[in-house]
């Protein structure tokens, strides 16, 4: 029996032998006995030694629910023996040592800084103070104090503040007491108030005595002061008093020994902890002018000149960064956390006077499930019935033809559907030579099939198209000369611009317009393009009479043939994306027009020659730029040489919005500007050397911030020469232009050649922080913040020439309105069922387009209109944010699929009814805004509660959602096209209870909750058929700071169960058959063509008819899906569909965590949820969805 007994003894679990030992210790506390001080001694001395030796024994402590520590610090707040006392703070710093700062947390919560400044103040009594005691403190101190917000405040109000100062001061050769009261100093020090104080009582001289020339002893004692010094000197009395002491001259001199010294770059911690000293001194004027007049700029220059690169050590692993990690490691100041999260509230526009209801939406299931709210009174929805003409719409007066799809003929000379751009290999040029009166060119490469993309053309008259085809060989050989060549200096002049008011007067004597021409009963549209004669050189009036500039025509070539056959095979759809003869959706004059009727709070009277002329899209592709080692260190480099050598900086205004007296030197070497025009955004120019510029850009009307659309014009360049171009106010802290993304530029002359096509242009591009300050008040509140420059450098192939740059492709409100004018005209309207309503003004007065498209019915008879009412509503909507042009185009391209006469398309219209707002911030795309409208708000923002005075597109189409929810006939899908600048890839953001609770780490599976997977299947079958599309960087989560967007106001309000966010890149893809391009418009075009063709795929899932198909043929389709689904990417589950935190490595901000959420991407970047219904195949969820 003593043996059992002993074994059972033995088994004994140290967690009842903690418990125990607790237990005592309370026991002892409660009991104020004689003598029971060597009991609590002996007790702490076991705990202490369980805590030192398993780490178990210090999990249990700070478990949830344990009263360990509040025992502990009870026991320290009553015990006046001095070894209990050594034993506990001994065990305290051993559970706070490991865990991160969780545990130091728990310390914080009980009362624990409490407890220990008062027994600091009680211990400083003592004559001497005890020294280990005062080690201990303070460690324990300095390792829960960036934990407690309010230690400073505590500190000052018990007395305990000068404590730490007075025992640095009577110990300066005791490294062993000094070094943790420095490092509590370091933590008084964040706040402001403890700073001037002590800075009142001598601290920073202090710090001075202890900093000095390089050695190799005490080192740490030696980066812990510094770090003090850099908090305290951030407090401006402090950094006024270390200049006054000419410290800042000190601070230079140290840090150039320790450079001079450190040869194999062992202690840069101390090097980095000087420069965040003179950092924070120059953080005042008074500050900046010492370290000027210290010649400091030129001191760090050339001490940050590496001309050999160590072998080893700390440098060299800076260099041998992975290649999309930057060589430039830009510190920032310590409350960068702080910055961040603020910048991330900023850049997603966060609702900061949201009420706190919804604080926990992320956590609360019964919040985050949908609730179907109309929010208005069915008596006000029915003002929206009038959008809805095709519900009652009888058809009575109608001809309507049979079911069988015709060919649609606008004209007679006319054949062919209109054509879904697409990125696919070309098919032969044979196939589109059909098309009457277009002379061909075998020499122009814009006739290749990669330039037939776009439906605008430049083509002479009719008398001059059937010229002999010697004078076409001839004209031919005269197009293939150099611009330069052909077009005189004068034709820039001659073509300065287009002016909205003198365009009657151009239609008249065919200036720098574009006729149409119509014959008889054709609307084949001939474009012919001419100018006087007395602004063109013999040599180039060629280009305009005769046999004309000819761009040939212009159409749209399918998928590539392989991979379509592939996936149609696949998914059991024959899809064919038909290739027109002709596709004119661009007009020149049609766009003038459209232009005059456009109102613009800047009142602009000119058009850019892009926007008139048109985009083709080159026949080239255009790779991810691969950038050169080490030139943003350069680029850095080059501007701190400014402040250097001042004497070689023009530093001269060339274009000012705010000044249009500015006067420009007519010389030959300096670059005009110009950016008054639709879309266009650039503020002010400053010459700085002689062919280097500073570009400002305008910020979004009404607000002081959102600097990063660009759109300007630039003149009278030469070849040869590269001009450096650097947009100085940028404000988002990352951006893709860092990992191979180019700027877009717009040739006129490439255009009068036959080349009208934005292409990606420039070289030494990279975006880094600069010297610029932001003010509080354009930095929400917060000092301190710097701005960000875009740099490249282009060299122009043309002297002479007009040239625009972009941030992107544009598209602007009077492109949608020229090309929603052209579909209307040209469908077939006994087809096609289109309609083009205005839904509201926007506060410039200017319409917003609501457009439907579905198929006419089969007859006028009972049934097929009642299957013709009866269609599901597909519901989308684009370009909320202004700056995101890459959305229109991708709603071009779905808005071209939808018209086109294909079957598949066919077979969509008559499957669903289409409501789409292509422009939902019209005002905003017209005044070159980046995310706001007028009103200087993000739209995005306003879905909640929408103000039908200053949101009104937001507020009706809101409204539309809700009348379509009061009447039963919610939408099946609803997306919002988006435009992304720091990913890439296409992607979509969906709503799903479950992953937001597994994202926030509740257990959903223990919750009462069936959700349908149906929210993933879209996603799905674009993964599968959309070359862009990436699956891996889809998320469904709920944030709260996304709780008033389209896609999750629609989800939880109207009930939408596929709601959607699709996001496209601004820079290219990193998977598919994309990988390593940049993005371009025919890819956009593309992807809204695939979405389309995506529907069709998840009509065929949702219909009722599939319930009763094999279930093996929808799992086989199913697997096909997921396993083209399962290439994933770095930035997996990124939270935010508008602007996400960016999970890529920041390149210039290693310490500084500028855009980086640690904890987010520890969660998101391996996260994969257990969903329970991955397993399900369509047809299964088909069932779900239909039971």
């Amino acid at each position: 029996m003593n043996k059992v007994k002993t074994s059972s003894e033995k088994s004994v679990s140290t967690s009842s032998r903690t418990m125990s030992l607790l237990s005592q210790l309370e026991k002892i506390n409660l009991d104020s006995v004689l003598g029971e001080a060597d009991n609590a001694r002996y007790v702490t001395s076991k705990i202490l030694h369980l805590v030192q030796s398993q780490e178990k024994t210090r999990k249990e402590m700070t478990s949830k629910g344990s009263t360990g520590i509040e025992v502990i610090l009870s026991t320290l707040e009553n015990t006046k023996d001095p070894q209990t006392i050594l034993n506990i703070l001994n065990i305290l710093i051993e559970v706070v040592s490991v865990g991160g700062g969780r545990r130091a947390s728990v310390l914080v919560t009980k009362g624990g800084t409490q407890i220990l400044l008062q027994l600091l103040l009680t211990a400083s009594k003592d004559s001497p103070p005890n020294e280990e005691l005062m080690v201990l403190l303070h460690t324990l101190l300095a390792k829960i104090g960036p934990k407690d917000k309010k230690i400073g405040m505590k500190a000052r109000i018990n007395g305990a503040l000068n404590i730490s100062l007075n025992l640095v001061k009577q110990n300066l050769q005791n490294h062993r007491l000094i070094l943790p009261c420095l490092q509590v100093l370091r933590v008084y020090s964040t706040n402001s108030v403890n700073a001037v104080s002590l800075g009142k009582n001598g601290v920073v001289e202090l710090m001075f005595k202890i900093i000095g020339p390089f050695s190799k002893k005490n080192t740490s004692l030696m980066k812990v002061a510094l770090d003090t010094l850099a908090a305290l000197l951030k407090s401006k009395t402090n950094a006024r008093r270390a200049v006054d002491r000419g410290y800042v001259q000190v601070l230079l001199t140290i840090y150039v020994d320790w450079h001079r010294h450190d040869s194999r770059h062992r202690y840069m911690l101390i090097r980095k902890g000087v420069l965040q000293c003179i950092k924070s001194v120059t953080n005042i004027k008074l500050g900046r002018k010492a370290f000027i007049d210290a010649n400091g700029m030129k001191i760090l220059y050339n001490t940050s000149q590496l001309p050999v690169i160590p072998a080893s050590g700390p440098v060299a692993q800076l260099y041998n960064l992975p290649p999309d990690v930057d060589d430039v490691v830009d510190e920032s100041d310590d409350n960068d956390d702080a910055e961040t999260e603020s910048e991330i509230e900023t850049e997603n526009d966060d609702d900061k006077d949201q009420l706190f209801k919804n604080d926990d939406i992320e956590t609360d299931i019964n919040k985050l499930k949908p609730r179907q709210e109309l929010g208005r009174p069915i008596e006000e929805l029915k003002m929206y019935e009038r959008f809805f003409p095709e519900l009652s719409e009888n058809f009575q007066e109608c001809d309507l033809v049979s079911k069988e799809p015709k060919p649609f003929i606008p004209d007679a000379n006319l054949g062919g559907p209109i054509v879904v751009p697409t990125a696919g290999e070309e098919h032969s040029a044979e196939a589109n030579q059909s098309t009457k009166g277009v002379a061909l060119k075998e020499s122009n490469p814009l006739l290749t099939e990669e330039y037939n993309r776009r439906p605008a053309f430049l083509e002479l008259p009719k008398k001059d198209s059937i010229k002999d085809s010697s004078l076409h060989q001839q004209n031919d050989q005269r197009n293939l000369l150099p611009s330069c060549q052909c077009l005189s200096q004068e034709i820039v002049k001659g073509l300065d611009r287009i002016s909205l008011q003198n365009s009657a007067k151009n239609d008249q004597h065919y200036g720098t317009g574009c006729i149409i021409k119509k014959e008889s009963k054709t609307s084949l549209t001939a474009l012919a393009c001419s100018k006087p004669c007395e602004h063109v050189s013999p040599c180039g009036s060629s280009l305009f009479e005769g046999s004309s500039v000819q761009l040939g025509k212009l159409c749209c070539t399918g998928v590539d043939s392989e991979e379509e056959d592939s996936r149609s095979s696949s998914s059991g759809e024959q899809v064919v994306l038909e290739v027109s003869d002709v596709s004119p959706v661009h007009d020149c004059d049609l766009y003038i027009e459209m232009v005059k009727t456009t109102k613009s709070i800047p009142e602009y009277s000119e058009v850019a020659y892009p926007d008139y002329f048109g985009h083709i899209p080159p026949p080239f592709k255009e790779p991810i730029l691969e950038r050169p080692y080490g030139v943003q260190r350069t680029k850095i480099s080059q501007d701190i040489e400014r402040l250097i050598h001042q004497n070689d900086i023009i530093d001269r205004v060339v274009y000012d919005l705010d000044n249009l007296s500015c006067s420009v030197p007519e010389e030959a070497d300096v670059l005009k500007f110009n950016s008054k025009f639709e879309s266009g955004n650039l503020r002010k120019v400053i010459q700085i050397r002689k062919n280097e510029y500073d570009l400002i850009l305008n910020s979004d009307i009404n607000s002081n911030h959102y600097h990063q659309w660009f759109y300007f014009e630039v003149s009278g360049m030469k070849t040869g020469i590269g001009y450096r171009f650097n947009i100085i106010n940028c404000e988002k802290s990352n951006s893709q232009f860092n990992y191979g993304m180019q700027p877009l530029m717009y040739s006129v002359q490439e255009a009068l050649n036959s080349r009208p096509c934005w292409t990606r242009v420039g070289t030494d591009i990279c975006y880094y922080k600069n010297h610029f300050s932001r003010s509080s008040i354009a930095a929400g509140g917060q000092k301190g913040k710097s701005y960000y420059t875009i740099t490249f450098t282009v060299t122009f192939q043309h002297k002479d020439d007009v040239c625009y740059f972009a941030y992107h492709y544009p598209y602007t409100y009077s492109t949608l309105k020229m090309h929603l004018q052209k579909l209307e005209s040209m469908h077939n309207p006994q087809q096609i069922y289109f309609r083009q309503d205005v839904l509201c003004e926007t506060l410039a007065g200017n319409s917003c387009p609501l457009v439907t498209i579905t198929a006419m019915p089969e007859s006028n008879y009972y049934e097929h209109i009642c299957q013709f009412r009866n269609r599901p509503y597909v519901f989308l909507s684009a370009r909320v944010h202004p700056g995101e042009t890459n959305a229109s185009w991708v709603m071009k391209g779905t808005l071209e699929y939808l018209m086109s006469n294909n079957p598949s398309a066919q077979c969509l219209r008559e499957s669903y009814i289409f409501k789409i707002i292509p422009m939902l911030n019209p005002d905003g795309v017209i005044s070159g805004n980046h995310r706001c409208s007028l009103s200087g708000e993000d739209l995005n923002r306003q879905w909640q509660n929408p103000n039908p005075d200053l949101h009104p597109t937001i507020y009706h189409a809101k409204g539309l959602l809700q009348y379509l929810a009061a009447i039963k006939r919610l939408p099946l899908v609803y997306c919002d096209y988006h435009g992304h600048s720091r990913k890439k890839n296409v992607f979509m953001y969906g709503c799903s209870i479950k992953e937001t609770m597994w994202h926030t780490n509740v257990n959903a599976a223990s919750c009462d909750l069936m959700e349908d997977p149906g929210y993933k299947a879209l996603p799905k079958i674009l993964s599968q058929t959309a070359p862009a599309f990436c699956m891996g960087s889809c998320s469904f989560v709920v944030e709260k700071s996304k709780e008033s967007t389209a896609r999750v106001v629609v989800w939880r309000e109207i009930g939408v169960q596929r709601s959607y966010t699709m996001e496209s890149t601004l820079c290219g893809c990193d998977q598919g058959k994309y990988k390593g391009l940049q993005i371009g418009t025919r890819e956009l075009e593309e992807m809204g063509a695939k979405f389309c063709v995506g529907l069709l795929r998840l009509k065929r899932m949702a219909s009722p008819l599939e319930y009763n198909l094999p279930s093996n043929l929808l799992d086989i389709e199913n697997e096909l899906i997921e396993s083209s689904c399962k290439v994933t990417s770095p930035t997996t589950y990124v939270l935010d569909e508008d602007e996400p935190r960016f999970l890529e490595e920041v390149d210039y901000s290693a310490e500084s965590n500028d855009d980086q959420d640690t904890e987010l991407a520890d969660n998101a970047g391996d996260y994969e949820a257990p969903n329970q219904e991955d397993g399900l195949s369509d047809s299964d969820s088909t069932r779900i969805l239909l039971s």
